[in-house]
């Protein structure tokens, strides 16, 4: 699941965009500001910005500096009232991915969003290539050559999130959130045991490693 960080000081859009986004399968986080976005990208992996210009604290336009100033190529998709051609310019200029108007055009922002999650080389088409290896979203399954392993949901979310950033350092409390939710019970060394899992079952298999990073967490390594 790709998670989305909404940035927009309208109420009603941020929970209009929220139902979108979720009916079509991604995770959507809500805040009201550049400045509650920086925060909420600390706390959480962020895949794309769904981003508001005229925000108060930070808007969007210093927030999209801000990001590529410190070399964040994550994609944004800045949606806003202003129509100029001077404010699409301006949020290109500054670093956007792609600008649209109001009123959304909710089936249009999601084919963007699709094609940015593309352009950026996250796995959006729901398939990751490593070599002879097929990692299949849809199926959960993982296949190399005439052997196909079909895995419990977790074990296959926790591999494809950790393929879709080969060398990616996530921590335990990150994998937690992100597959099992913040609000689960267990604790993170379930992150562990399927971890243990995870390499058990693919033991032998050359085209990719999961590493632990002491201290740190997690990696996924691409080896073809």
């Amino acid at each position: 699941m790709f998670n989305i960080l909404v940035a927009d000081d309208d109420k009603n859009t941020r929970m209009l965009l929220k139902a979108v986004l979720e009916n079509a399968g991604y995770k959507a986080i809500c805040v009201a500001n550049g400045y509650e976005a920086l925060e909420a990208m600390d706390k959480n992996h962020i895949d794309l910005v769904v981003l508001d210009i005229m925000m108060p604290k930070m808007d969007g336009y210093e927030f999209t500096k801000l990001l590529r100033e410190s070399q964040n190529n994550l994609p944004i998709l800045m949606v806003s009232a202003k129509q100029s051609p001077q404010d699409k310019h301006r949020g290109f200029i500054v670093g956007t991915d792609d600008y649209m108007t109001k009123p959304i055009d909710e089936e249009e922002m999601l084919l963007r969003i699709r094609a940015l999650l593309r352009r950026a080389k996250i796995a959006s088409e729901h398939r990751i290539v490593v070599g002879d290896v097929i990692i299949d979203y849809d199926s959960l399954t993982v296949t190399k050559g005439d052997e196909m392993q079909e895995l419990p949901q977790k074990e296959f979310l926790l591999l494809y999130k950790l393929l879709s950033y080969p060398n990616k350092i996530f921590t335990r409390i990150q994998l937690m959130d992100e597959i099992w939710g913040a609000d689960c019970e267990t604790g993170w060394e379930t992150v562990t045991v399927h971890i243990g899992r995870l390499r058990k079952r693919f033991e032998g298999w050359d085209e990719f490693s999961i590493e632990s990073v002491r201290g740190l967490g997690y990696k996924a390594v691409k080896n073809k």
